[in-house]
């Protein structure tokens, strides 16, 4: 991928390499799209298809991306499964304790809607947005390993629209 030939780019060959100027917010956004950490935050069976992403054969790695057991060090919530309203306050605070600026996924039918439980349930949550913003949701019961790096280079196409 030629970073150079999307944007408008000064370059100047000089004796020891190459100077290369660039506008400054197209730099910080593609490098806050090319590192987020998301965090491992599996509350349901989504969570299998989720940590199988991440693992060798997808390898969320590729796309800059590596998990982090801390709200503090990530920059993307994977919501995947069954939000119950117990757990509803703990989600919350740890979306709070994330820093600026902060995205959520919502992963599998039970995290944006309740899923089978929507109807027979009082204990589950009819959907994550209720509580927290979200911003890319991928539908599925569980939603595939594909379906999921999907929703994540969709999130990367947001941040890169996004006014810096």
């Amino acid at each position: 991928m030629d970073l150079a030939g999307k944007i408008s780019v000064y370059r100047e060959k000089t004796a020891g390499g190459a100077i290369v100027m660039a506008p400054l917010d197209f730099l910080f956004k593609w490098a806050k799209e090319s590192s987020l950490w998301y965090m491992l935050f599996g509350l349901a069976c989504c969570a299998i298809e989720m940590i199988s992403t991440g693992a060798a054969r997808y390898d969320l790695d590729r796309l800059g991306m590596i998990f982090r057991a801390t709200p503090r060090q990530s920059d993307i919530m994977i919501v995947s499964g069954t939000v119950t309203l117990k757990m509803a306050p703990r989600v919350k605070l740890l979306y709070e304790q994330m820093a600026e600026p902060r995205y959520v996924v919502a992963m599998g039918g039970c995290a944006i809607n309740g899923g089978p439980f929507y109807y027979d349930s009082y204990s589950v949550l009819k959907g994550v947005d209720q509580i927290i913003p979200v911003d890319v949701y991928i539908p599925g019961c569980p939603p595939r390993p594909e379906a999921l790096m999907h929703g994540i280079l969709a999130l990367r196409e947001k941040i890169k629209r996004t006014k810096a």
